[in-house]
């Protein structure tokens, strides 16, 4: 438990972790969801339009992001219904500010990048730190899903800036992402980088990786993809999200998760 943390926990009662543990179930999942964000976005804008796709999405992911912070503890379905919701309306946001304000990519990119270092440069100074672990509610929740919207619309920008802006095509730009989320990975393990920063490297990354990916699956073959279809990819992708969360769920009540301090 750190220092700040401390001082916000109350005498006697315990303080617990509302985000999961950073495990290779945790990756796994995370670059599911980003993958159907993509795919989602895409599917509701279609079919609905984009003014009420975006304000449906909106009205969703207030809902479970305040179910999100009614919980005392990580919930997995809950946590993850709300990453699900970041991921389609983040989506959303970087798509609405290149079609509909005519915004390029190679703008976009940059001004999502200093948005999300302004939520980490506020968060560090507030809270003293930006690791997970220390994500118990209140202040910490709110900078944490702050940092999350942003890295889904930057990931997003940065996504189609390199598939259409650069021309590489989905899957190209899948694979570049796939060898760059390793370094994160390896730097970590063999030349000792700090754990917060692999984490949010990798986490931002995860974003692009995913959703490159989604699109390659669901685009048409004129468009470089396999033309499966965003609908059809959006509910084969919710199909497995649930299943694992069910997975999570009932592993978490085999073996409940005590106070702050587990691993990050």
């Amino acid at each position: 438990m750190t220092r700040a943390a401390g001082r916000r926990a109350r005498p006697g009662r315990p303080v617990w972790n509302k985000v999961p543990q950073v495990t290779a179930a945790f990756w796994v999942v995370k670059i599911l969801t980003t993958g159907m964000g993509e795919t989602t976005s895409d599917y509701l804008a279609r079919t609905m339009g984009p003014i009420p796709a975006v304000g449906s999405a909106g009205l969703l992911l207030a809902a479970v992001l305040f179910a999100q912070a009614r919980t005392r503890r990580h919930v997995p379905a809950v946590y993850w219904a709300a990453v699900v919701m970041v991921s389609v309306f983040g989506t959303m946001a970087a798509d609405v500010a290149h079609v509909a304000l005519g915004v390029p990519y190679a703008v976009s990119a940059p001004v999502f990048a200093v948005a999300l270092a302004l939520v980490f440069r506020l968060w560090r100074r507030t809270e003293g730190t930006l690791a997970v672990e220390t994500v118990s509610g209140g202040r910490p929740e709110l900078f944490y899903w702050s940092a999350v919207m942003a890295t889904f619309a930057l990931g997003t920008a940065v996504g189609d800036l390199t598939a259409a802006t650069f021309g590489w095509g989905y899957l190209t730009s899948g694979l570049v992402f796939a060898a760059l989320i390793a370094v994160p990975a390896l730097g970590h393990r063999l030349a000792r980088m700090p754990s917060v920063l692999a984490f949010w490297w990798a986490y931002v990354l995860t974003r692009p990786l995913g959703a490159c990916f989604a699109d390659w699956a669901g685009v048409s073959r004129e468009r470089g993809g396999l033309g499966l279809g965003t609908g059809p990819v959006s509910l084969a992708l919710g199909v497995v999200i649930t299943a694992a969360v069910v997975v999570l769920a009932v592993g978490a009540r085999r073996s409940p998760r005590g106070p702050k301090g587990c691993e990050a």
